[in-house]
């Protein structure tokens, strides 16, 4: 039977999950500074393996990516949000399925070291392993630039969506919520769509040059900024945005609204 409220808890729980990894992201960011490990998702969860209860931790993680993975299939092929039937519609919805696929890698990688299989070595990120597979394609350095265009048009979109207050179309915010989330928001969300549009044009040249290894995903994102000029001071900025981007992520585990696709939609999107 089809259970509407377990599938909005499972996509919370996703949400939740997301938020944790983030949390935890920037805080690698923050600590690299000074000899840390380096800031990305993977890194991420070798730092929860190596806490109390780790594993268990790990598997909880691995559960609720799985949640985020559940929803955003839902909001690609069920359209579960309503994006309209439009060239931008579509193009939020391929960009749903990227995130769907990145966060698979994720989910596997946290369950892998929760259950003590696998290669836990960390090196190998989600975006590098999708470059890698598609570049490999017939046609893959096209499919590769079309996955740069879709990161760097969700970047751009993220950065428009904060800077517009668009995120409060989909979150029910109480009234008498004060302006720190509407704050943690805005600052987490441009961060993010900042460093998704550095990723995406790290694609766009891997498909470019024909090589996957020029392909980066947020650790060389973050590393490009150190660069620039005043590289330290934006660095620090970037890193406690996706501070607040992960906290972000737990204002959507309790406030977005989720509307689950009905059986019957979710079976005509993949064909049953």
């Amino acid at each position: 039977m089809y259970n509407h409220s377990a599938f909005q808890w499972l996509a919370r729980a996703g949400y939740a999950a997301r938020g944790i990894v983030y949390v935890l992201v920037a805080g690698l960011a923050l600590l690299s500074s000074f000899g840390g490990s380096k800031p990305d998702s993977k890194s991420a969860l070798q730092v929860v393996l190596q806490q109390p209860l780790g594993r268990i931790w790990l598997g909880v993680i691995a559960i609720g990516l799985l949640g985020f993975i559940a929803w955003r299939l839902a909001q690609t092929f069920a359209n579960a949000d309503g994006h309209p039937s439009t060239l931008k519609g579509f193009g939020i919805r391929f960009g749903m399925l990227i995130s769907a696929v990145v966060h698979c890698s994720l989910a596997l990688y946290a369950a892998n070291l929760a259950l003590g299989v696998g290669s836990q070595d960390g090196t190998s990120s989600g975006e590098a392993e999708l470059s890698a597979s598609l570049i490999a394609q017939p046609f893959g350095r096209y499919l590769l630039a079309s996955v740069g265009f879709a990161v760097v048009g969700a970047g751009i979109a993220q950065i428009i969506k904060g800077a517009s207050h668009g995120y409060r179309k989909y979150l029910d915010i109480p009234s008498t919520a004060g302006t720190a989330i509407n704050f943690i928001c805005v600052y987490g969300l441009t961060a993010r769509g900042l460093v998704f549009a550095i990723s995406g044009v790290f694609f766009l040249y891997a498909s470019y040059a024909v090589n996957p290894d020029q392909a980066g995903g947020l650790s060389d994102a973050m590393a490009w900024v150190r660069q620039l000029p005043f590289g330290a001071l934006l660095y620090s900025a970037v890193a406690i945005g996706l501070l607040a981007f992960g906290l972000y992520g737990f204002v959507e585990a309790a406030y977005r609204r989720i509307n689950p696709p009905p059986i019957t939609a979710a079976r005509h999107a993949v064909g049953l």
